[in-house]
């Protein structure tokens, strides 16, 4: 679970900032060397070797508190693996190395690798189910969303503390069966939708520059631990978001149980999800609204990546050029 607001100085290094990024360089590298091949699995698996191998390397002792899975279900980047070199500060890890693997499989846009790190204990240990959530990006009153307000009333909220009329504001939203009813009644107000296929950490993200992205509030329900990957990237930037687990089978609530979650139908605000000190890195595998994916030259390969810490309020665009090949362990 994470923590109370703390104040003092912080266990995390600020050189750590820039080792983040390099985790996610490496693991957005080895999984862009596979899209439009349309195997995922591959893909996924290229960045999670990347990203655990450049892990082991930081001067942490780390534990993965948001992975790939169970440690049955995954062979790398498990929920409770430790990494890093073991003589550092004790953090917690959330980590999706490949988001957005069909976008990925397909070339489509938006596949980013996503890690985030926290103090231990700043980030909540979400069980790999469901999430119900609502975000929007900084610049607005406290308490203007509410996950348990009809969406109408969220969307109403936002347009007019943005002065606009609610047919210039925009959700995005998971193209997904489960959200018809979402998507009618926002189209009942008129408002527009973005409606993308995968990849929800990078449609929450997208509503934190909403000039550049034109997304103006995500809604919707997506993966829990893609929900706190968001919530840490929110951290970073501001903004706002509620969430709430969606559990339906007994072996999740036990597993949420097993988590330290003891009620399941609790509505979860930023500050509950993440830390007052949190760092975050995404990298665009694939050219996105905010991230231009990898580039591969004759002699160097490009990176894009987005860089956040919450503490400072800094966030940094870091276009890198590589030329040391070797270090991505290329063919």
């Amino acid at each position: 679970m994470a923590k109370k607001e703390t104040s003092g100085s912080s266990v995390l290094d600020r050189i750590l900032t820039l080792e983040l990024a390099r985790v996610a360089e490496r693991a957005a590298v080895s999984a862009a060397r596979l899209r439009g091949h349309g195997d995922e699995m591959a893909a996924d698996q290229a960045a999670v070797d990347a990203m655990r191998r450049e892990l082991n390397r930081l001067p942490i002792d780390g534990t993965v508190v948001i992975g790939e899975g169970e440690r049955d279900e995954a062979p790398m980047l498990y929920i409770g693996e430790k990494v890093g070199t073991k003589v550092g500060p004790k953090v917690d890890i959330a980590l999706d190395p490949l988001e957005g693997t069909t976008i990925c499989a397909k070339n489509l846009p938006n596949s980013l690798a996503v890690i985030a790190m926290a103090p231990e204990g700043d980030l909540l240990n979400a069980p790999d189910s469901y999430m119900d959530k609502i975000a929007i990006g900084p610049g607005y009153p406290a308490g203007l969303i509410d996950l348990d307000a009809p969406i109408a009333e969220n969307l109403a909220a936002v347009a007019r503390e943005k002065g606009v009329k609610i047919h210039e504001i925009t959700a995005c939203v998971l193209d997904r069966p489960r959200h018809a009813r979402l998507i009618e009644d926002i189209r009942a107000t008129g408002a527009a939708i973005r409606l993308i296929g995968d990849g929800d950490v990078a449609g929450v993200i997208h509503t934190t520059d909403w000039e550049e992205t034109g997304i103006d509030l995500y809604a919707g329900i997506g993966g829990a631990p893609e929900g706190v990957l968001a919530a840490a990237a929110l951290r970073c930037i501001g903004g706002q978001m509620q969430t709430r687990l969606v559990i339906t089978r007994e072996e999740q609530v036990e597993r949420a149980h097993r988590m330290g979650i003891d009620d399941i139908k609790k509505k979860y605000t930023l500050e509950e999800m993440a830390g007052p000190d949190v760092l975050f890195a995404a990298t665009g595998v694939t050219d996105g609204n905010l991230l231009q994916g990898v580039k591969f030259g004759r002699n160097d390969i490009t990176t894009h990546t987005l860089v956040m810490r919450s503490s400072t309020g800094t966030v940094r665009y870091i276009k890198a050029k590589h030329t040391q090949l070797d270090k991505f362990h290329l063919d």
